[in-house]
């Protein structure tokens, strides 16, 4: 079958409050379940401290532009913990490219069925690195072509069309399953999953719903 994949946005002042949820900091410390964090190619600036990032996001993100990418992925709970962080972070470093992000397993169990629910939120800024040092208020301006260097960093979703936006989503779904099913193969595990959805595999069933934090612990 398919491992759920999940895919959202970040509105206005909201990065700051999303990351301490998956990283269980403040009122969220209490889950419980945090198996390991990571983060990767942040600015010169955020390096040490890569909360700088997404509080910079915030703050000098365009008024209506995303202020992260995020992704939530399950992962195979056939996989031991050490080899659940080796995928955590592989899956970060798939979805992100060159981008800066941020994640955190959940080593879970569900709510309903006592069964272990291991996955991954991944944090991306849309923001593309390039061969410019930009402090945090310029990096978040729109990106002038012209003169790359007195612009802010390049929107990987900028000017696509909803085809395109689509297409990209499928594409890294793909990603996210190959990561998984290479992960499998490579510790002895005959269970494979498939990226493609049940009609186009000519299954004729209802999919599982994803029950969310309120029914199994995310």
């Amino acid at each position: 079958d398919s491992p759920h994949f999940g895919v959202g946005s970040g509105a206005q002042g909201s990065a700051v409050e999303f990351l301490a949820y998956i990283t269980r900091q403040g009122r969220h410390a209490h889950r419980g379940d945090l198996g390991a964090t990571g983060y990767g190619n942040m600015p010169i600036w955020a390096q040490d401290e890569p909360l700088r990032l997404w509080k910079a996001s915030d703050k000098h993100e365009r008024k209506n532009g995303s202020r992260f990418r995020s992704f939530t992925i399950g992962l195979p709970n056939c996989l031991t913990n050490e080899q659940l962080v080796e995928l955590a972070w592989e899956q970060a470093r798939r979805l992100a490219g060159r981008k800066p992000f941020q994640f955190a397993l959940h080593l879970s169990q569900s709510k309903l069925s006592g069964e272990f629910n291991p996955h991954v939120h991944i944090m991306v800024c849309d923001r593309i690195p390039d061969e410019y040092e930009r402090p945090p208020e310029q990096m978040f301006k729109r990106y002038n072509a012209a003169h790359p260097e007195r612009g802010g960093c390049k929107k990987d979703s900028g000017g696509m069309s909803p085809a395109r936006l689509i297409q990209k989503l499928l594409e890294q779904r793909a990603r996210a399953v190959a990561a998984s099913n290479e992960a499998l193969a490579r510790h002895g595990h005959d269970l494979r999953f498939d990226h493609r959805s049940l009609r186009t595999r000519g299954i004729n069933r209802e999919p599982e719903r994803y029950l969310g934090p309120a029914k199994v612990q995310s």
